[in-house]
C-alpha cells in the first residue's frame, strides 16, 4: 500500500514539472520582455527570428507584414512603458516549435497609461536558440477595440 501511495504522489509531482526545453523557451520570454521594459534594444533583436516577425496589435489594427525587427527602428520609435509577463505557458507544437501565452500589464506613454492584453506567440529554435516568430496582442480591456480608419488601408 505504501508503495502504491509513493507512485501516486510522485506522478503529481512529475505531471507538475516542466521540461527543460519548456523551461528554455519561458526563460526565453521573460528575457525577451525584460530586455523590453529596459531598453536593451540588442537583446530584443536577438531574440527575434533572423527571417522576421509576424505581429497583430491589441488596437484592433489589421495584421502586420513580416518585419525585420532592427536596433535602429526600435530606438527610433519603441514606445514608452513598463509592462510584466503574467502567467506564461509553453506548449510544444513540434520538434522546434512552441506556442507561447501569457497576461501582458503594466503602463504606457510618458503618461502611464494602463495597458492589459492577452499574448499569443510562436517561438522556433534557430541555431541552438529560442527565437520569436509571431506574437499576437488582444486587448483585454474588457470591449477597447479600435476604430478602423482610412489609413488603416495604406501599405
Amino acid at each position: 500500500m505504501r508503495i502504491l501511495l509513493l507512485l501516486f504522489a510522485i506522478s503529481f509531482a512529475y505531471a507538475d514539472d516542466h521540461s527543460s526545453e519548456e523551461n528554455e523557451v519561458l526563460a526565453a520570454v521573460q528575457k525577451l520582455y525584460d530586455a523590453r521594459n529596459a531598453r536593451d534594444f540588442e537583446t530584443v533583436v536577438s531574440l527575434n527570428s533572423s527571417s522576421g516577425v509576424y505581429s497583430t496589435n491589441s488596437d484592433g489594427s489589421f495584421h502586420k507584414p513580416v518585419e525585420n525587427i532592427t536596433l535602429e527602428g526600435l530606438e527610433r520609435s519603441y514606445p514608452d512603458g513598463f509592462n510584466l509577463v503574467h502567467y506564461p505557458e509553453a506548449i510544444k507544437l513540434s520538434k522546434d516549435v512552441y506556442f507561447v501565452r501569457f497576461y501582458y500589464e503594466g503602463v504606457t506613454g510618458k503618461e502611464g497609461k494602463p495597458y492589459r492584453t492577452r499574448v499569443t506567440t510562436t517561438w522556433v529554435n534557430e541555431n541552438g536558440g529560442w527565437k520569436l516568430k509571431t506574437q499576437h496582442y488582444s486587448s483585454a480591456q474588457y470591449g477597447g477595440t479600435h476604430e478602423t480608419i482610412l489609413e488603416d488601408f495604406d501599405n
